[in-house]
């Protein structure tokens, strides 16, 4: 496998698109969406259910192949790939957070951070306690996720994203199964890995109060990308809100195919 370059955005989207039949009518999910996150930014993808973010988040993970368009990761088109050569590249330099966590209810937090390693045949690296550490579970590591709060969970599920040191970490609503609380909590843990770390992040979420945690904001609707902009012209989450609204609001719907 190829060595990343340095200069090389860690993930780009380039003109993708694509599409689901719902009987008759077809639903163009992702319409000719571009973009690209440098390495160590924290990307936002901010819209409303049904803009097409989770679908994009699929799109850029490998999960679901495109209709139309090229996804690079380290320089790699998935498109190019196997099934199987796409599942190793994916548990080597992808790492997935989701909204239910996805935890393995009969193993403890360590072995669940473990399994991306285990899968490929790996043992547990000497960082993982440093891992352990910097997340806060240290002292929770020999515990099953039902003895574990949900910040706790979703911790666990971010350091299993972690620990194969992937060239990006991408979050589906990560905060959607949290209180507020927590999820500002997460939502501060991601922003110093970012911060600190130089890990590359996106979340998608619709949420303004996780989105102005990010650097930069991707606003969705209907499948298309309606514009970006930085969260450091917006004062505060009120601000971005308030912005997020009259962009989408002055957007006309898209069409769908029959």
């Amino acid at each position: 496998m190829t060595t990343p370059s340095d200069s090389a955005p860690p993930l780009c989207v380039e003109h993708v698109t694509k599409r689901f039949r719902q009987g008759t009518t077809t639903i163009e999910a992702l319409s000719d969406i571009s973009l690209a996150v440098q390495r160590g930014q924290f990307v936002a993808v901010m819209g409303a259910s049904g803009s097409g973010k989770s679908t994009l988040l699929h799109v850029m993970a490998g999960l679901t192949r495109p209709d139309a368009g090229r996804i690079t990761v380290d320089g790699q088109d998935l498109a190019q790939m196997s099934d199987y050569r796409l599942t190793c590249f994916r548990r080597r330099r992808i790492g997935l957070v989701f909204q239910a966590f996805n935890l393995i209810p009969t193993l403890t937090a360590q072995d669940n951070v473990l399994l991306p390693l285990l899968a490929d045949g790996r043992t547990g690296p000497s960082q993982l306690d440093p891992l352990l550490d910097r997340l806060g579970l240290t002292n929770r590591r020999r515990h099953r996720p039902d003895a574990l709060s949900g910040g706790e969970q979703q911790r666990v599920a971010i350091a299993r994203a972690m620990v194969t040191e992937p060239s990006i970490i991408l979050a589906d609503e990560p905060t959607g199964s949290l209180d507020s609380i927590t999820g500002q909590g997460i939502c501060r843990l991601l922003q110093k890995l970012c911060t600190e770390e130089g890990r590359t992040i996106v979340v998608v979420t619709h949420e303004p109060a996780v989105a102005v945690w990010a650097q930069r904001i991707v606003v969705l609707k209907d499948g298309r990308v309606l514009t970006e902009f930085p969260t450091s012209q917006l004062s505060d989450v009120h601000a971005l809100a308030a912005h997020y609204q009259d962009i989408v609001s002055a957007s006309p719907a898209a069409e769908v195919c029959e």
